[in-house]
Order: structure tokens, then sequence, then C-alpha cells
């Protein structure tokens, strides 16, 4: 009895303990709800419909209770947002997530995809295309949200937090994916992983770059050679796991199959055309600005959400209250009025920093320089590259600016601009604008540029990709070249003549069919003219080709008096029959008096 009776008296003890702390929690939780907001979620749950009539009642908008409110406002509906996206529904829930004020709300928004991205790795594709397209509007928010995931990883490394380490490492690898950061961090992230290999850090960085390693294949391919490198060389030296070598070579695997099963991007989330890249380093020191993830009372509220009301107008397309009154007006309208509103639309929204344009010369630049011949630039630029019409200038300009930049010419980059040629008519008719615009800006160039852009137009003509008749616009006098377009057109001279030869080269240049087109180059209308023509060819070592304008400037003289024998023929010509038999009888008389001369000396 004594131990049933002990026992009996513990069970009801631990039942007046227990009721004790539920009693004390429930105090506790009701003195924060009554401070305003102590737990994690803000403090006292209230429905929408009552936090809406609660936002109704104020009249001051720039109080801090009203303030408070939208801002809890806020909170709750970019969690929701963000909670619900999917790959399915992204289209449908960015146009929502851009009517609430993400300016505002930029520290909650970058938590909330975080906690998100953390607890769902699965979908980290989907948070990087949702930030991919916050940054195409307010790049400041998405380079916040690239700021505080790399504190997340710097701390996850120091702290051995494997778990958190792969979450962010994840996201980064995907927020490359979509440019949303430069591709130099990725290298950053795979060189600090694999500077001290332990199991864990090279079986992250094998992660990482199956997530990220079909881009960084595009982008930087001698990085890609380096990484996998190291990679062989951490498997020569055995230290690590035999679990960990099997997944370094699969990831070789994985490599030789061009990464397939792991895209950049995928087709459906492939949202934004303009990308903008953040370069964030591992070595910076990140402020991660934990102050906007709380309230805290603004006194320019106001003015802030009108601004952004009207920016939000601006990016939806959506009509003022006013508007809205007046739709059966609307609705009566012709559709000329609705153009001419489509077409202010358009001009509203232009782009005037030209931020697209130096977006897609960045994309081309780093194209031609990453890949390893002509022909994988050539595919890379014609597949992966959307130009939109009128926009194809900008590749042939920036084909001949990077064979430009380089110290020597290199032949890579004629056979680019060849192969585009060959392709395009509109790329040809590109570059003989190009043609025209570096010849007549020869003067401006300096010396080594200069003879790398004759040599490429010379190979592009060589070769027929470019059509001869471009040379019209070289008019070879004194009075119109310089000492600069002279050494242009002795570079690209000379270039043709040692691809063709100088017969053939001869040949060419006296095609009956392009003489016009040669016309100006060997002028034949002032005597000094055609001597300067001949002494520059001579002085060049190429005299042969003037072999016809030897002889020209020869018979020239006698061409002369032919012309001015003829011209004074027709001015002396007969105008009327009786002037011609007037003459004829003048004749006639003649030759009477002639025959009798001869007689009387006989």
């Amino acid at each position: 009895m004594g131990r049933r009776s002990r026992m009996e008296t513990e069970h009801v003890v631990r039942r007046v303990r227990v009721s004790d702390d539920h009693e004390n929690r429930k105090s506790s939780r009701r003195d924060l709800d009554i401070i305003g907001g102590g737990d994690k979620t803000g403090g006292v749950y209230i429905p929408p419909f009552k936090l809406g009539r609660m936002m109704n009642d104020v009249k001051d908008k720039s109080s801090v209770e009203y303030q408070r409110l939208t801002w809890d406002a806020l909170r709750k509906s970019i969690n929701g947002l963000v909670n619900k996206v999917n790959a399915s529904n992204i289209k449908n829930v960015i146009p929502e997530l851009f009517s609430e004020n993400l300016i505002r709300g930029r520290g909650l928004f970058c938590r909330s995809c975080i906690k998100s991205q953390m607890a769902s790795p699965g979908f980290t594709d989907v948070f990087a295309a949702l930030v991919a397209v916050i940054n195409s509007k307010f790049p400041q928010v998405a380079l916040l949200l690239l700021n505080r995931v790399v504190l997340q990883l710097k701390r996850a490394y120091k702290r051995n937090d494997k778990p958190q380490l792969l979450a962010a490492v994840k996201f980064i690898a995907h927020l490359v994916n979509q440019q949303v950061a430069e591709g130099i961090i990725a290298l950053e992230i795979v060189t600090l992983l694999l500077e001290y290999p332990t199991d864990d850090s090279v079986e992250v960085a094998v992660m990482f770059v199956t997530e990220c390693g079909a881009f960084l294949q595009d982008v930087t391919p001698i990085g890609v050679n380096g990484i996998f490198d190291r990679f062989r060389g951490i498997l020569h030296e055995g230290d690590i796991d035999k679990r960990v070598q099997y997944l370094i070579e699969d990831l070789f695997v994985t490599r030789k199959q061009k990464f397939q099963g792991h895209p950049a991007v995928c087709p459906e989330l492939d949202l934004v055309e303009e990308k903008y890249s953040h370069d964030v380093s591992l070595g910076q020191e990140i402020d991660p600005e934990t102050g906007l993830d709380v309230f805290s009372p603004d006194p320019d509220f106001v003015d802030k959400e009108e601004k952004y009301e009207a920016l939000k107008k601006e990016l939806l397309g959506e009509e003022s209250d006013e508007d809205d009154g007046c739709d059966d007006t609307k609705e009566d309208n012709s559709e000329e009025g609705d153009d001419e509103s489509d077409e202010e639309e358009e001009m509203r929204i232009r782009d005037e920093t030209e931020t697209n344009l130096v977006n897609l010369r960045r994309t081309i630049y780093l194209t031609i320089m990453s890949s390893v011949d002509f022909e994988e630039a050539g595919h890379k630029l014609l597949n992966n590259i959307k130009l939109e019409p009128g926009q194809e200038m900008e590749l042939c300009i920036m084909i001949l600016e990077c064979c430009s930049q380089e110290r020597t010419y290199l032949r890579y980059y004629g056979l680019l601009g060849q192969r585009f040629c060959m392709i395009n008519k509109i790329h040809q008719a590109n570059f003989e604008k190009c043609f025209v615009q570096q010849y007549a800006m020869s003067h401006r160039l300096e010396t080594n540029k200069l003879h790398n852009v004759a040599t490429f137009f010379g190979h592009l003509l060589s070769t027929d990709a470019l059509p001869w008749h471009v040379l019209a616009y070289i008019r070879l006098t004194e009075e119109d070249t310089t000492s600069s377009s002279r050494i242009f057109t002795k570079i690209l001279f000379l270039k043709l003549s040692d691809d063709l030869g100088i017969k053939e080269l001869n040949e060419r240049l006296q095609d009956p069919t392009m003489q016009e087109s040669f016309e100006s180059i060997f002028p034949k209308d002032n005597p000094k003219n055609t001597r300067f023509a001949i002494n520059f060819f001579t002085a060049i070592g190429l005299g042969g080709i003037t072999e016809n304008l030897r002889e020209y400037l020869k018979n020239m003289p006698r061409l002369i008096m032919q012309k001015q024998k003829q011209v004074a023929e027709s001015d002396s010509g007969f105008d009327s029959s009786g002037s011609e038999s007037d003459s004829s009888s003048c004749s006639s008389s003649d030759e009477n008096d002639g025959g009798k001369r001869k007689r009387r000396r006989a």
C-alpha cells in the first residue's frame, strides 16, 4: 500500500507541475500579446477581414498604428505568395508580388525566400527564377538577397553546418544560372571548398558543380577545366572516402554527357530576357541589413507609398480608379485611340539608360572570348543569344571590336565573321556598313587596331564573304586620302595578295563587270591622280596590278588629242544642205585650177 500511495502522490505532483507550466506559458503569451508582437509571427493573429477593417478605421495614414498594420499585412502577403510559388503558377504569382511594396518589404521578401528555400531545396530553381524576375525591375532587392545567401554560406562553412551550407550553395548555383550573380563567385566557392578537401566539402563542391556546371561550361570553360583538374588531383591523392570518390567519378561522367539532366535554366523558368548580374565576392564585407526585417516608423511613409503605386501601375499596366469608373466610355473608343495609348505606354517604359544594349554586348563579348574555336562561338551566338529586330548590327560591331582589341590579328575573328556573312545576308550588309564606317574613321584608330581591322576585312574579301563592290568607297587620290586611310588600304591589299596571289588578284581587278566599282581605286579622270595610284601600289610592292593603269597613262596624250579632235569636228558640223553644195562647187573649181597649173608646167 505504501508503494502505491507513493506512486499516486508523484503522479499528482507531476500533474500540478504540468498545469503550472501551462498557466505560466499562457500568462507569458498574454503579456507578449499586450506588448505587441513578442512571438516569431509578429503578435496576435488577426484575420484578414478584421485587419482590413482596422486599416479602414484609421484616418491618419501617416500614423504609427496604420504603418504597423500595413507592415503586418505586407509581411503576411509576401510570405503567402513566396510559399505558394511553383513552376506552374510562377507567372501568376509574379504580378501579385509586384502589387506589394517590395521596396519597403525587401527584407521580408529576402527572409521569406531564404527560409522557404531551406525548407524545400527541391524548389530552389523556382525561387531563383522568382528572384531573377524581381532583379529585372528592382536590382537592390536581388542584391540584398544575394548578400544574405553569401553571408549564410560563409557562416555555415565556418561552423561546419552541412545542411545549411548545402542549401546556401544550391541557392547560389541557381542564382548564377539565372545570371543574378556573376560567374566569378561560383569559381570562388569551388576554390574555397576544395582548398582543404574533406569528405563533406568535396561532396558539397560536387553538388554545386552539378547544379551550375552547364552554365559555367558555356561562360568560363577554362575555369571549369581548372575545377576538374582539381577534382582529378583529389582522386589521385586518395585521402577521401570511397563514397565521395564515386561522386567525383559520377561528376566526370555528367560532364562528359554535357550535363544532361542538369540544365542551367529550365524552359518554363526562363522568364527574363534582360538580365543584370551582381558582382559579389566572398572576400568582401557584407552588410545583411537585418534592420529591414522589423517594423520601424517612416516619416515619409505616405509619399513613398504613392510613388510605389505609380511605379506599380507602370509595371503592371493598371489603370487608376477614375479610369475604372469610365469603362463604358472606353469601350466606345475607336481602335486608333487604343493603338495610340499602347504606343504611349511603350514610350513610357522605354529604357533610356541602354541597359539592355549593354547587357547584350556583354553577353556577346563573353561568348566570343570563352569559345574554343569559331565554330563553337558561331553556334552559341546563333542559338543562345536572342537578337531583336535591328540588333543584328551589334553582333557585327562586337566581333569587329573584339578583333581590334587583340595584340595581333587572329584568324579566329575572320572565320567567325565569314561564317555570319555566309549564313545571313543581313550580317553581310552590316559588315559592309562597318567597312564604310571604319574606313571613314581610320584616322581615329591606333596603328594596332588599324592593322587588325584592315586584315579582318581583307579576309572577308578574299573569301568572297564580302562583295568586292565595297572597294568603291575607297578613292585613292592625294586629296581624298590621309596617312591612316593609305595605311588601311595598304594592309587591305597586302592581305588580298597574300591570300589570293598577285595573279588572281590582278584577274579579279580586271573583271569587266566590276570596273565601275574599281574606278575610284584606279582613277583615270586626271593624270595626276593616275600617277598617284601607280606610285602608291608600286611603293607597297603591288606594282603588277597597275599595268593597265600604266598603259592608260602612256596613251593618255593620244587619247586626249582624239577627244579634242572629235569635239572640234562636232563643233564644225554642217548646218544646211546649201553650205554643202557651196563647199562641193568650191572644191571642183579648185580641182580645175589645179589641172591648168599642171598643164602649164608640162
